[in-house]
Formats: structure tokens, sequence, C-alpha cells
């Protein structure tokens, strides 16, 4: 016979709940499988330790447990944290967003500087381009981009 001790299963369920909680403040630390098992086999120990210690239902259940967290936890990370373009920007993600320049482009060198989102980026360009034309952005390589006018150039007198 198995001696049942109510402060393990006690235990259990603090620590799922303490889990759970740390989830729910900060989302993505990937704790609901282990906090939903532990709260499982927390109740199965206080409330039903035959079941658990001494029947192949106990690991069943810890398992079903497991698995429908799983089944929660990815559209509740979806929720939580959408999918995004990425935080650091590479000259090759930039293709087709439009900019402006910020320093006039000069065909064929890096002299031109172009605004795109906040970042400023070395330009280049097989025609003269002045100062707030608007581009796109065609080609990224390295650290630097190949632009287009959207427009055509303003003239200048």
């Amino acid at each position: 016979m198995t001696v049942i001790d109510p402060a393990i299963g006690i235990a259990l369920v603090v620590a799922g709940i303490v889990l759970l909680a740390s989830e729910l403040i900060h989302p993505g630390a990937l704790l609901l499988i282990p906090a939903s098992i532990l709260l499982v086999a927390g109740f199965l120990y206080l409330f039903l330790p035959g079941a658990l210690l001494d029947s192949y239902y106990g690991p069943i259940a810890i398992i079903v447990a497991a698995f429908l967290a799983a089944v929660i936890e990815i559209p509740y990370y979806r929720w939580v944290a959408p999918t995004h373009k990425p935080m650091s920007t590479t000259s090759a993600g930039l293709v087709g967003d439009e900019a402006i320049v910020v320093a006039p482009i000069v065909p064929n060198t890096l002299r031109g500087k172009v605004k795109v989102r906040s970042e400023v980026w070395s330009a280049r360009s097989n025609q003269a381009i002045p100062v707030g034309t608007r581009v796109r952005i065609v080609h990224g390589e390295g650290v630097s981009v190949s632009v287009e006018p959207v427009e055509a150039p303003p003239r200048t007198p």
C-alpha cells in the first residue's frame, strides 16, 4: 500500500499554478505544458492517488493533459505574439519598399543616402536623384541599396 502525503499533491498544484501565472505574466516562456502536467498530477495525487500511482490511468491522464496543453499553446502563442517583420533589417529585406532621398544620389556611386522606415542607407542608381525624391528600392546588397525614382525627379533650377 502506498502512503499518500497530501503535501506532495499540494506542492505539485502550487508549482503548476506558479508556472501558469508566470506564463500569463510573461508570455512566450513555453510554460503551459509543464504547468498543465503539474496541475493534473497534483490533482490526481490529491483526489485519486490510486489512479496516479497504482494504475495506468494516471500516466495516461498526464499524457492527455500534455497533449491538450500543446494543442492550446500553439494558437495561444500566435495570438499573444503575432508574426511581424524581423527587428533587424537587411538590405535584401527592403526590396519593394519606398524611401526618401536624404543625400543626393550620384550615378554609379554610393554617395547617395535614402531613409527607409527609420533607417538611413547608402544608395546607388544609374541616374542622378535629388534630395526629397521618393524612390523604390529595387535591389539590396551588403549595406547599400539600389533605387529608382517612384516619380520623375524634380528639376533643379
